[in-house]
C-alpha cells in the first residue's frame, strides 16, 4: 500500500492539525511506555509488554500524523506517512518490521521469549524516542 491509496480507501483523511489532541495522545503514549517499564519481563507477560510498548509507539505516529493535519486508521498507513510524507525511511522500515512482530503475536498467537521481547521493547522505545523528535519540530 502507498499514502494514496491510503487516502483513496478513507484509511487516512486530511484533518485540521490539532495540537491540543496531539499533546493529549502524547500523554497516554507516556503512560503506556512508564506502564511497560513497570512490567517485569516473564514468560507470561512478554507478548503483553510489546503490545503495551508498540501501542505507545503507534500513539506517538498517531500524535504526529494529527500535528500533520491527518488521521490514520491502520497501522500499515502509518509507515506510508513515515515514508512518503515525512520522508523518513529508515523509521518507516522499523515501524514496520515492529508492526508485523507485533501482530504475529497478538493476532496468530506466536510466543515470544523474555529475551526477544525485551530487545524488541528496546527497539519500540528507540523508535518511539526518534518519532518524538519529529513531533518536537
Amino acid at each position: 500500500m502507498d499514502w494514496n491509496t491510503c487516502l483513496d480507501k478513507g484509511v487516512a483523511k486530511e484533518i485540521k492539525p490539532d495540537e491540543e489532541m496531539a499533546n493529549s495522545i502524547l500523554s497516554s503514549s507516556d503512560n503506556k511506555i512508564k506502564s511497560a517499564d513497570l512490567l517485569e519481563t516473564s514468560k507470561i507477560t512478554a507478548g503483553s509488554k510489546l503490545s503495551l510498548a508498540y501501542d505507545a509507539l503507534r500513539e506517538v505516529l498517531e500524535a504526529l500524523a494529527i500535528k500533520h493535519g491527518y488521521k490514520i486508521y491502520n497501522h500499515e498507513c502509518y509507515t506510508c506517512f513515515l515514508e512518503e510524507v515525512l520522508k523518513a525511511d529508515k523509521e518507516a522500515t522499523e515501524f514496520d518490521g515492529l508492526r508485523r512482530i507485533r501482530n504475529k503475536v497478538n493476532y496468530y498467537g506466536q510466543e515470544i521469549s523474555v529475551d526477544e521481547s525485551n530487545l524488541l521493547v528496546e527497539r519500540i522505545k528507540s523508535l518511539r524516542k526518534i518519532i518524538i523528535k519529529h513531533l518536537l519540530r
